[in-house]
């Protein structure tokens, strides 16, 4: 999976017309030319005056043709996403600061374990997610079935590890505010508590100094890994506001090697692995 490609969907853009639109601006742009080559024969100045024109042309035609590229056909209706739900956490944390064990049972859980395109199933690499939530906080708990665990020997001090989806993960994507698609935060955790996390807007990504705590444990005898996110509400949104849904997707990488698993909760349906689609993320709603 090349991380970096972002692919954008049809549900913040008509992608179903793009190409009709693509195949019109190209024709325009043939007797445009014409015309700006037969007029400097006759009157130059009427001829700089379409220049302009076939220049704003040329741009429109190569923007429609590179959305294109960048939006394969998504076959999942997006009218119907998929939706999450997350429990609010009244009681108190434990000596970690994290929800203990009966207030995760008490939140509603989510498992998925096909590929991006909601096929090739594998139980054995099988993913539940629960999420609860207080006004500053959003805790996100991974239970990950796992085959082989591969990591990076290496992080910075904190932990943060730059390219961290080059190892096995578990990933979360949210999108508080869906009016703006170009944006969403990105967080990572590896098995062995190695984590990143990312503001991705307009096809850019930067480290979004989250300060994210976490807490990640492994267990050999079932082939499990376990990890707990607990996100500071201020690192997503400047006012959060529980009655508004937000938008989201959860992932899995494992392998070291191609062709490495790649899962989702909501399949993306691009040709290549791609978790970068904006418009296949489900829906997040907050319970009291």
């Amino acid at each position: 999976m090349v991380k970096p490609t972002f692919h954008w969907s049809p549900m913040f853009f008509n992608l179903r017309r793009t190409p009709f639109a693509t195949f019109d601006i190209f024709t325009l742009r043939r007797p445009l030319a014409l015309f700006i080559g037969v007029t400097w024969k006759f009157e130059r100045s009427a001829a700089f005056l379409f220049l302009p024109y076939l220049l704003w042309v040329s741009f429109a035609a190569a923007l429609n043709y590179t959305v294109c590229k960048m939006n394969p056909p998504v076959s999942r209706s997006v009218n119907e996403p998929p939706t999450a739900f997350a429990s609010r956490f009244a009681s108190q944390p434990d000596a970690e600061g994290f929800p203990d064990t009966s207030a995760w049972a008490k939140s509603s859980p989510l498992r998925f374990e096909h590929d991006w395109r909601g096929a090739n199933g594998d139980p054995g690499r099988s993913t539940e997610v629960r999420l609860l939530w207080t006004p500053d906080t959003l805790f996100v708990r991974f239970l990950a079935n796992y085959r082989t665990i591969t990591v990076f020997p290496d992080a910075r001090e904190d932990g943060w590890r730059d390219e961290l989806w080059n190892r096995d993960v578990a990933e979360v994507f949210l999108q508080p505010d869906s009016r703006d698609p170009w944006r969403y935060k990105e967080f990572e955790v590896s098995p062995n508590g190695q984590w990143i996390d990312l503001d991705i807007a307009s096809g850019g990504k930067e480290e979004l100094h989250s300060k994210l705590r976490r807490r990640v444990v492994q267990d050999a005898a079932p082939k499990t890994w376990t990890a707990e996110l607990a996100i500071p509400m201020r690192s997503l949104t400047p006012t959060f506001d529980p009655k508004q849904p937000w938008r989201v997707n959860f992932f899995r990488v494992e392998g070291e090697g191609e062709p490495r698993f790649y899962s989702a909760w909501s399949p993306t349906n691009t040709e290549e692995a791609n978790f970068h689609v904006p418009g296949a993320f489900g829906k997040l709603v907050f319970r009291e």
